[in-house]
């Protein structure tokens, strides 16, 4: 029997996929592992060539899975120049002495640094009492507003720095002279008084601002010496013992305190009461 003509015709398509399926990519992994090894490879050869034998020996005992913590060499060059702060021996050997404390170890300290510190902070607390005196931190100052607008006051490693400056409507010393103008004699009576209450030795300099005009016979090296000799001496008439006095320094217009050298502010007198403990 053959078949009808309107027997329906069946095409079967078949999907062919390339690569493989889901494996189509895995040819972009190996070839990234390759990179990876190859770029691990050449930074092995770099640091082969950079390197020290001692910061060689370093990283190969870093990456030592046996050694976590290595006491010989840190395999640096920096400040501990392929140590580390383990090295007691190390460092004991190649002259730097011993390594600091190590967290969890408790520096031993002796009676006489114990006392030393004791006595740096009681110098400072002075000090600070002084200063905090001096510009009524606490309350009302001992001196006049009017004389207040002349002082400054800094903490130093040196000691308590008192400023004593010029206004540009009120001057400390009769201009171009070493006579004191009467806020000058209260504020070194006053200062004189505080003093009475330490023993801290004291420095008095003077400071100048610069000549406008560049002069043949330029003095400000004697002015700046009679100001720092007429405060050395204020001081001593209100009761400062003459013996704490250990300096005295004339420095003509060479340290503005200011841009502008030419500047009142830069004539001024500057009293250090020194830390005794140093």
């Amino acid at each position: 029997m053959t078949k009808g003509t309107n027997t329906p015709t069946i095409i079967k398509r078949k999907k062919v996929i390339a690569g493989g399926g889901h494996h189509g990519g895995a040819w972009k992994v190996a070839y990234a592992d390759f990179v990876t090894a190859m770029m691990a490879f050449f930074m092995l050869m770099w640091l082969l060539n950079a390197t020290t034998e001692q910061q060689r020996k370093g990283l190969a005992d870093y990456f030592a899975p046996t050694i976590p913590i290595n006491r010989v060499s840190g395999g640096g060059s920096g400040a501990f120049g392929g140590d580390n702060i383990f090295t007691d021996n190390t460092l004991a050997q190649s002259g730097t002495g011993a390594a600091q404390p190590t967290i969890g170890m408790t520096p031993v300290r002796t009676e006489d640094e114990a006392e030393l510190d004791a006595a740096a902070a009681a110098q400072v607390a002075a000090l600070q009492e002084i200063e905090a005196i001096l510009m009524g931190h606490g309350g009302e100052s001992m001196i006049s507003e009017l004389a207040l607008r002349h002082v400054v006051t800094r903490l130093t490693d040196e000691g308590l720095v008192i400023e004593i400056f010029d206004l540009p409507e009120a001057q400390l010393f009769v201009e171009n002279t070493s006579d004191p103008n009467p806020v000058m004699r209260e504020i070194s009576a006053l200062l004189a008084r505080l003093f009475a209450s330490v023993s801290n030795p004291v420095t008095v300099a003077a400071y100048l601002s610069a000549r406008p005009v560049p002069m043949r016979d330029n003095g400000v090296w004697d002015l700046s010496a009679g100001r720092a000799a007429q405060m050395r001496e204020m001081l001593q008439g209100g009761g400062l013992n003459p013996l704490r006095i250990v300096r005295q320094i004339a420095a003509g217009d060479r340290r503005p305190a200011v841009a502008d050298p030419t500047a009142a502010r830069n004539n001024r007198i500057e009293v250090i009461l020194l830390r005794s403990d140093i």
